[in-house]
């Protein structure tokens, strides 16, 4: 009830504010709401110099795991543009049909193409009478998590992420004409980086020792499969899932049968986990950052420079040339 309260003031605030005029209309910047870190550093991208944003998930914060406030379910209606993901945060898609806001709610997956979350996580050593990823088969959605049919962690492909910032750029630009050229140039500039990081991790990544590689957490497949690479991951898209014992010891199979070297683990969850498994095997450990979130123990300060530490560290791990 506190909810809906809220957001019936706010609607309400926000019709007399309409009837004068929607804020880009009268040549303000747009104000946009990003639902987490890399919706946030597209669109951060595609602004350029004009605007001002506000992100949902608090850096630090695992994205999967997000609920929200009141006031923030209610600013909502105060956006020009709000970037989400949908069925990736069930509280953002609740909140934004709760809001009421149309056309303003623009759901990424309507531009990126999204990989079904069964494909791309198989491997050769599945034959331990479990599913195609290897592990006992799992209930979607339990803890509140459901994705749907497919993997949400497109971010961490650099060329599905330029087309992300080219639409931003012309979500941006028709929704405050007087400065188009400046979103389309932006995103331009934005997708023009993006670029780069392609090919650095195309020659990176393009003679290595082995492609396989273990994370506890399987966020990396989009990455995986642009490069050339297979992700083994301990745990399925959901980072709260516990593997079984069956599934641990088929990673010890995967980890001799491809000489791994290192167990990746994330910087927003336990490593305990890969830690574990790595002292079984005598292994190394680092950090492979999925990057849903940016703190102060990221391997970056942002999504370029988060994604090049992730580079070095497959590298180092894969034994790349």
């Amino acid at each position: 009830m506190k909810i809906r309260a809220a957001l019936a003031a706010t609607a309400a605030a926000t019709l007399i504010l309409s009837a004068c005029g929607s804020p880009a209309s009268e040549g303000d910047s747009p104000r946009v709401t990003a639902a987490f870190y890399p919706l946030e550093w597209a669109s951060s991208e595609a602004l350029g110099d004009h605007g001002s944003i506000s992100t949902l998930t608090a850096p630090g914060s695992e994205a999967h795991d997000l609920e929200l406030s009141p006031q923030q379910i209610a600013s909502l209606t105060e956006a020009d543009l709000v970037v989400y993901l949908k069925d990736f945060q069930p509280a953002v898609d609740d909140a934004i049909e709760q809001a009421g806001i149309g056309d303003k709610a623009f759901d990424v997956s309507t531009v990126v193409d999204l990989e079904p979350a069964a494909e791309g996580h198989t491997h050769d050593h599945d034959d331990e009478g479990h599913d195609d990823e290897g592990h006992d088969h799992e209930e979607e959605g339990h803890d509140g998590h459901d994705h749907g049919d497919f993997d949400p962690h497109f971010w961490q492909d650099p060329q599905r992420m330029g087309k992300l910032v080219t639409a931003l750029g012309d979500k941006l630009a028709a929704a405050d004409p007087d400065n188009e050229s400046d979103y389309r140039a932006a995103a331009e500039q934005g997708v023009a980086e993006l670029t780069k990081l392609d090919e650095e991790f195309t020659t990176g990544l393009g003679q290595c020792e082995r492609t396989e590689f273990i994370t506890t957490h399987t966020a990396f497949n989009y990455l995986a499969e642009r490069y050339g690479l297979t992700e083994i991951g301990i745990s399925g898209i959901n980072p709260d899932d516990e593997p079984s014992p069956a599934r641990i010891a088929a990673i010890h199979d995967e980890a001799k049968a491809h000489d791994v070297t290192t167990i990746f683990f994330e910087t927003l969850t336990s490593d305990a986990l890969a830690k574990s498994i790595a002292g079984d095997l005598d292994l190394k450990t680092a950090v492979l950052d999925p990057l849903e979130g940016v703190t102060p123990n990221s391997p970056g300060q942002d999504y370029p420079s988060i994604m090049r530490a992730n580079l070095e560290a497959l590298r180092g791990a894969n034994g790349c040339a």
